[in-house]
């Protein structure tokens, strides 16, 4: 079983792009996504599931773009 893990890495905007249109290509070429997050590579797999969430409280608004699987 692996251990639980809540990371959020901030990254400079080149970054970031870098990263959504590399989810992007893999998306439109239907293959897995390789990432690497804070030292540890992952691989979502083509049959992940993709949403978008959106959060506001009084100060603050917040959009995340979410990638969920089960590890089998």
């Amino acid at each position: 079983m692996a251990a639980e893990r809540d990371i959020e890495k901030t990254y400079p905007k080149a970054d970031f792009i870098a990263k959504l249109r590399r989810l992007a290509d893999a998306l439109e070429n239907d293959t897995r996504f390789e990432i690497q997050i804070a030292g540890e590579r992952l691989y979502v797999p083509v049959r992940a599931i993709y949403n978008i969430e959106h959060e506001r409280t009084d100060d603050e608004e917040e959009i995340e773009f979410q990638i969920r699987w089960n590890r089998d």
